[in-house]
């Protein structure tokens, strides 16, 4: 890990370069603007060349990109058991969270209210790579079940050899997902924006993704709305004197395992445990079998941070927004007040990271690379469409036309106020 301590005179130099605002790579934004154009132009025939030149499948026709319902899944009852019981606290606190209509009766005695109604089709990426998210699955779809959205499609790449692991697809199922198609990267998003001769397009997409994914839906918003722009995962841990070792490391591993571009940091005031959890990562990391991904998370993207004090490191990790911050503190809850811009915070040692992931309740989908400071993470009243409702009656209208009718000679826009007013008589 690299160290930085607050005492050293390049330390606000250096902490000023985790402040970060998200900015597309040059080379990837340009890329993925041949990649979104092609599937604009050519549907169906750019979507599966390109997954096949990417990696993907090479699909002898479109029709075999969809999995249908003849294809099987058959899973273990241990892993049907816990998708069950994760799916079932994503879905309450979606229920719980979801918005409901509302009205109420303004100055001049008018009725004003909203209406929430979900989206009539939602398009879900649902990452693959070098391990089956069946997490992730859960964590966006059931919000669009929640929702009630109606048609839930799922793009999700594909080996190879063309499948999808058996425990993914119970996932998808469980969670409410209409139509999975095997395809994945930015020709996914540009299939789900603007449709092909197979895929209908979407009104909304969801979901995380790599670098090239992130930016494609980053350039299809105005064609389609989007959700945000999660990244790679990062993970920020702070510690008090008190804390354990052990377990701030595992924290830090457990979010650094997912790939090599994950980023891990720590920050205490305290010396004594930044050296324990220095060696402690050090040893954790060599009994994981993940090495690919952890070591160059080790080398390039994990940093142990010595602070003046606990306010000093509160201060850092709001500049940073990390997607991830524990708070292995006493007195997490009044620290976490303190706390502005990250995506979830977990309270206390008992709280393990890993716990938001996979089964605490809110979505494990959350901005990363900064964007916490102007984005939330995924929730379920993203997948409904807001609507104001407004209505006026003889009485209010009477009340409010001398209002309608000084801002229309504010404004010198003569015709709004004498639509109001010969309504009068």
């Amino acid at each position: 890990m690299k160290i930085l301590r607050f005492d050293d005179p390049a330390f606000a130099r250096q902490i000023a370069q985790l402040d970060r605002r998200h900015e597309p790579d040059p080379g990837v934004r340009e890329r993925v603007t041949e990649i979104l154009a092609a599937v604009r132009a050519q549907g169906d025939f750019a979507v599966l060349s390109l997954t096949e030149k990417f990696g993907g499948p090479a699909f002898a026709e479109a029709a075999a990109m969809r999995v249908t319902e003849a294809d099987p899944v058959g899973v273990e009852v241990r892993t049907s058991e816990a998708l069950r019981l994760a799916h079932a606290n994503v879905l309450a606190f979606a229920q719980r969270s979801r918005r409901e209509d509302w009205a109420m009766t303004n100055v001049e005695g008018a009725y004003v209210a909203e209406r929430f109604r979900p989206f009539e089709r939602v398009g879900i990426y649902v990452p693959g790579g070098t391990a089956p998210l069946v997490s992730t699955a859960l964590m966006t779809c059931t919000l669009a079940q929640a929702a009630g959205c109606p048609e839930i499609v799922v793009t999700t790449p594909a080996g190879r050899e063309g499948g999808i692991a058996p425990a993914l697809r119970f996932a998808l199922r469980l969670a409410g997902a209409t139509e999975i198609y095997k395809i994945g990267g930015a020709q996914a998003i540009g299939a789900l924006a603007f449709g092909t001769e197979t895929i209908r397009p979407v009104l909304k997409i969801f979901g995380p993704g790599n670098a090239y994914v992130v930016e494609a839906k980053r350039q299809v918003f105005g064609r389609v709305s989007i959700d945000l722009l999660p990244g790679p995962s990062e993970v920020m841990v702070l510690g008090d004197e008190n804390a354990r070792a052990d377990w701030i490391a595992a924290d830090l591993l457990a979010q650094a395992e997912h790939g090599a571009d994950s980023a891990m940091i720590f920050i205490t005031p305290s010396a004594a445990l930044l050296g324990r959890v220095t060696d402690e990562v050090l040893r954790q990391a060599a009994l994981l079998p993940r090495q690919a991904q952890l070591g160059p998370v080790l080398e390039n993207h994990a940093v142990g941070i010595l602070t003046r004090d606990l306010a000093q490191a509160v201060e850092i990790a709001n500049g940073y927004a990390p997607e991830h911050l524990a708070l292995h503190v006493a007195e997490a809850e009044s620290v976490s007040e303190q706390v502005t811009t990250s995506g979830a915070i977990f309270l206390g040692g008992f709280s393990p990271v890993a716990a938001g992931d996979f089964l605490a309740g809110p979505s494990h989908t959350l901005p990363t690379g900064g964007a916490g400071k102007s984005f939330g993470g995924l929730t379920v009243d993203q997948f409904q469409r807001r609507t104001s409702l407004v209505r006026y009656d003889a009485d209010s209208l009477a009340h409010a036309t001398p209002i309608i009718e000084e801002f229309a000679r504010i404004e010198g826009l003569e015709a709004h106020g004498r639509s109001a007013r010969m309504r009068l008589g």
